[in-house]
């Protein structure tokens, strides 16, 4: 039986034997199915080196000089996981200070290769580590897990228990309809089961922030037996101020409802509302203003209650918690884990 490098000098010296005989090298070629290159390729090695030419070299084993020691890579891999909020660059400079000298991209191509490259990942396997050995947390990692959360409810990624626990608010501009003016549209989601309700205003103010609640939030949350526990919203002047004197505030404490704030000088960061001003863009502003022109602001409101309606109740929702259940359905089912869990 022979083996693969013997095949492959028989194969080789075959073509060169068969083009000798037939005295016609595109002859041999054409029935050994390779090219004339390939050919000359082989009959220049055979002259240079003899028949062991023919055989294949393997590629060079890869160089790892550059190749940073064990000790060191376990010394980054380790510190990475007691400070995980530190960058390549203050890592390569605290780790110094304990006489191990690694370059910032040292540290980055170490990361990579243990899956820490960013702040979650990291954070990832702080969490494996405490659940794994029972750790006792020191300052710094308590802040990093600490930094996360708020990071995380900036983002969207919120911890919510039930339908109510926590509703998200934000003021959405619309445009400009000749002879109303400017329109604003106030929209609250619930970030459990993605149920959303929106109202259009020519101003945004702390008033028509609080009359979005009044008119549109609690009814709804009332007809459902739900409660309304917490409210996220950005720090625009609509929702925040003093709470002796600001119509939105004082609204939210007398309904009993805490009020969260996202990341300061990062009002975007509202990413439940955000994500369905997006949609609520394409799927139907975009669609309705090249349908019909709107004189008032009412009849847009008409158009677009029934498109809230629509949302709902029939659209289909890929979220976390929807899974491809509609937000209704998913407040239902919520509703029942809720009462079942909390109320008894």
């Amino acid at each position: 039986m022979l083996h693969s490098n013997d095949k492959i000098i028989k194969h080789k010296v075959g073509l060169l034997n068969l083009a000798e005989e037939l005295g016609n090298v595109s002859k041999a070629c054409q029935i050994m199915g390779l090219s004339r290159d390939t050919f000359y390729r082989y009959r220049d090695a055979v002259e240079d080196g003899g028949v062991e030419a023919l055989l294949e070299r393997p590629r060079r084993a890869p160089n790892l000089k550059n190749r940073v020691d064990l000790e060191t890579e376990t010394a980054v891999v380790e510190y990475a996981v007691e400070y995980p909020a530190h960058g390549q660059v203050r890592v390569s400079n605290e780790l110094r200070k304990r006489g191990v000298f690694v370059s910032p991209s040292g540290v980055r191509s170490i990361w990579l290769r243990h899956d820490l490259a960013n702040f979650k990942q990291r954070l990832k396997a702080l969490e494996a580590k405490v659940a794994e050995d029972g750790i006792i947390l020191t300052e710094a990692q308590v802040q990093a897990l600490e930094k996360k959360k708020l990071d995380d409810e900036a983002w969207g990624e919120i911890e919510t228990a039930h339908p109510g626990y926590l509703g998200s608010q934000d003021t959405f501009y619309v445009g400009t309809l000749k002879g109303v003016g400017r329109i604003y549209q106030q929209t609250y989601v619930d970030t459990y089961a993605k149920t959303a309700q929106a109202k259009l205003y020519k101003t945004k103010t702390p008033i028509t922030a609080a009359d979005m609640l009044n008119d549109k939030v609690l009814p709804f949350h009332e007809e459902h037996e739900l409660p309304v526990l917490r409210i996220l919203t950005d720090r625009g002047t609509e929702y925040c101020g003093r709470a002796d004197r600001h119509d939105y505030q004082l609204f939210l404490a007398i309904n009993d409802i805490e009020h969260t704030k996202t990341k300061v000088k990062s009002p975007q960061t509202n990413g439940i509302c955000e994500r369905f001003h997006k949609t609520i863009l394409q799927e139907f502003y975009q669609v309705a203003f090249r349908k019909k022109i709107y004189e008032t602001i009412e009849q847009l409101q008409i158009d677009l209650d029934q498109w809230i309606d629509y949302y709902n109740n029939e659209r289909t929702h890929q979220g976390k918690v929807c899974e491809g259940r509609t937000p209704m359905q998913t407040l239902v089912d919520g509703k029942r884990i809720w009462k079942e869990k909390f109320i008894g």
